[in-house]
């Protein structure tokens, strides 16, 4: 899978190529990052990438042009690289929220149609800054803005992050296939409490089916608490799991 990113802080993204699971995945060829800085893309002395708005406001504007230049300099390093299309995504507040769903559809295309064994559908992620982007760039190259939740961030670097941590982890060989089929949103619902060794800590005990054996009495539990925890944390899942059905 190929991920370009158009940021001004190329740094953080170490946090993704220098550890953990990401990390192994990158070593492996599973996927690979290329991060293009707006200020590469500028004329002036003082390689400006902001403005202030037009109608006055607060903060700071990013520029459209040099946007569009890593944009499109990605899309060019995309097709070389065998990419079968590109997919240009804002991370924003006022976008649509990343659900499971998404992630693993990303996945999918991201190893379909490419030029074998190049990668398929290629991933261009602008994070936005300051007080947002102009809207003409948003218009003329983004296919889909994406949202992490209902807050906000200083920049869309660490939204960034979450997108490719949570799509690289379900591509090939980058973990058991049954860690990714075992968790929550698989099926609607919340994944299960867990426990490990020792069977008895600070006097709260494993449940005692866990101990059991009993591989019939452990999945109906786990069903149970599933069910029972969706309901206390996330009962829009249950919602929504139902309109499906």
């Amino acid at each position: 899978m190929r991920i370009d990113v158009v940021t001004l802080f190329a740094g953080m993204f170490d946090a993704l190529t220098q550890h953990g699971v990401s990390r192994r995945a990158r070593e492996q060829g599973a996927w690979e990052l290329v991060c293009w800085d707006p200020r590469t893309f500028t004329q002036d002395l003082h390689r400006t990438v902001d403005d202030r708005p037009f109608g006055g406001g607060p903060g700071m504007v990013l520029m459209a042009e040099p946007l569009a230049l890593c944009v499109e300099a990605a899309r060019e390093q995309q097709a070389l690289a065998g990419c079968s299309a590109s997919r240009v995504m804002v991370l924003s507040a006022s976008g649509v929220p990343l659900r499971d769903a998404r992630v693993r559809e990303l996945a999918v295309l991201a190893r379909q149609g490419g030029t074998s064994p190049g990668p398929g559908l290629g991933l261009i992620l602008v994070c936005g800054r300051y007080e947002g982007i102009d809207q003409r760039f948003l218009d003329a190259f983004v296919d889909e803005e994406v949202s992490i939740g209902d807050f906000i961030l200083s920049g869309g670097e660490i939204a960034a992050m979450a997108l490719i941590d949570a799509v690289v982890r379900h591509l090939p060989g980058t973990m058991k296939q049954a860690s990714v089929e075992d968790e929550s949103f698989v099926d609607g619902l919340l994944d299960v409490p867990h426990y490990t060794r020792p069977e008895l800590w600070r006097g709260r005990a494993v449940p005692a089916v866990l101990m059991s054996g009993h591989h019939a009495q452990i999945a109906r539990w786990r069903e149970e608490q599933s069910l029972a925890r969706t309901q206390l944390v996330r009962p829009d899942l249950l919602q929504q799991r139902g309109s499906t059905n």
